[in-house]
């Protein structure tokens, strides 16, 4: 089984790619650091707001909140409307 040929080279200039987007995807959003944090737990790259720290293996870890597969439906935190008592 072989790999297919490498079709990329360095430029002299250092510049690989010449059809390549520049930055990052997850470019800060401001001084207070990062906008996007990975989860410890599932590894998905989250706004910092949908994340909580969570003691693990004995250190603080930013981990989804209220847990990975909520945020990864879309469903929000909030707990349901109580009915209204009838009249």
């Amino acid at each position: 089984m072989s790999k297919d040929p490498v079709t990329t080279r360095v430029q002299p200039d250092g510049l690989r790619y010449k059809s390549k987007a520049p930055g990052s995807p997850f470019a800060p959003s401001g001084v207070t650091g990062p906008a996007t944090m990975s989860c410890f737990l599932c590894g998905k790259h989250r706004p910092r707001s949908l994340l909580k720290t969570r003691k693990l293996l004995g250190k603080a870890q930013y981990v989804c909140d209220p847990n990975c597969a909520t945020v990864a439906a879309g469903a929000s935190a909030a707990p349901p409307a109580s009915p209204t008592p009838a009249e």
